[in-house]
């Protein structure tokens, strides 16, 4: 007889949904990456022109990570909470969570995916502990700042190569050194791993310095919710919803189109419209998230859908980058380099789809996902529980 697992106390059914949905923009936006690791070396776009690039870059690129992001400081208000209802070590609990994240993320990026962001959690999980006790509204003000101090040096880089134009500019694409790239993705497994070898240091770095203020911003402005418990009393705020659809599509659209306008462009333009996309991105992102709550309060079986890849979330982010090297790496089927644009996006949907039915599967007969079982494990220091 199956045995059914009921969800966790504690646990909040709106934040595993988003997560579970944010889980979708997260492949999309990485897999063109899996699809033709060539654009790696070059820093630009995984899919370089035509409707699908600009669709990903309008509307996926940057907008699905900060949803993530938010969600993971609301997280940590769930974790301080499950420490304090034990009489557990706030921070020593979150210390020991953020080693076993930093090893997570260090196998996935060298072994599967360069692009890891778990490392980069981890990290940042530091800072926010440190910022455990600040106020709400404090938390509010310090994600505002470094959301405006991002957008002002670009704006103020866009100035200065105005100069230069050839300042900052990335360097054209060696064909060479990308054919490289793809034979070694698709030649086998240790080839595929030497080409991991030779791109994770250095992009790791890019990865920290690049997206880990937003993120840090997007950790207090979840560090914020969580306190406030907004995703656990939706009737306090449920009435702004159409608003916040209107002003996030209203603004987040434009905003995410300019960016896919200006993507690859010559001189200060690329600049701007990263300026202007590092704010409307979490317009758009927030809009999103409103209009996922209301599509679920309508539609509660969308809602159960989401829920348990949510709930392992980050064992459907590690079996992502599993599927994907099995579809276009030397690991399998070596695929890389071989589907249009529009085929990748099928894979991402096929992806997606198999690792939703695998996360409500797994929780019939499990608590936890394979990852969330180890950094459980590592978090509270005990077997068994």
């Amino acid at each position: 007889m199956t045995e059914l697992r009921t969800p966790l106390a504690g646990r909040v059914h709106e934040v595993d949904v988003v997560r579970g949905f944010a889980l979708a923009g997260i492949l999309v936006a990485n897999i063109g990456f899996f699809a033709d690791p060539g654009y790696a070396l070059a820093g630009s776009m995984p899919i370089p022109d035509g409707p699908v690039a600009v669709a990903i870059t309008a509307f996926v690129l940057t907008k699905f990570y900060i949803i993530f992001s938010f969600l993971f400081g609301y997280s940590f208000t769930l974790q301080m909470r499950s420490a304090e209802r034990a009489g557990a070590s706030v921070r020593a609990r979150t210390l020991r969570r953020c080693l076993g994240l930093f090893v997570i993320g260090l196998l996935h990026g060298i072994l599967l995916w360069i692009g890891d962001i778990l490392t980069l959690y981890a990290m940042l999980g530091l800072i926010l502990l440190s910022l455990r006790n600040v106020r709400p509204r404090t938390a509010v003000v310090i994600g505002s700042v470094i959301v405006g101090v991002i957008a002002v040096a670009l704006v103020a880089l866009a100035w200065l190569s105005t100069f230069d134009p050839t300042a900052g500019q990335a360097p054209a694409a060696d064909p060479e050194a990308a054919a490289r790239a793809l034979a070694l993705a698709t030649g086998g497994p240790l080839d595929f791993l030497t080409l991991q070898l030779e791109l994770y240091p250095p992009l790791v770095i890019v990865i920290w310095l690049f997206q880990g203020p937003m993120a840090l911003a997007m950790f207090l402005f979840g560090l914020a919710a969580g306190k406030s418990r907004l995703l656990e009393e939706p009737e306090r705020w449920w009435r702004l919803l159409p608003r916040i659809q209107w002003i996030g599509f209203g603004l987040g659209v434009p905003g995410g189109i300019l960016l896919a306008w200006t993507a690859d462009s010559p001189g200060s333009m690329e600049l701007v419209g990263m300026a202007v996309n590092n704010i409307t991105s979490i317009l758009l992102a927030a809009a999103y998230v409103a209009t996922l709550l209301r599509v679920i309060r309508r539609f509660p079986a969308a809602g159960r859908a989401l829920a348990p890849a949510g709930r392992v979330a980050a064992s459907n982010y590690v079996g992502q980058s599993v599927l994907a090297c099995l579809v276009f790496t030397g690991y399998g089927l070596g695929l890389a380099g071989k589907l249009s644009p529009i085929a990748v996006m099928g894979v991402a949907l096929v992806i997606y789809t198999v690792l939703l039915w695998l996360s409500a599967r797994w929780l019939r007969t499990h608590r936890y996902g394979p990852v969330e079982y180890v950094l459980r494990r590592v978090t509270n220091w005990a077997p068994g529980i």
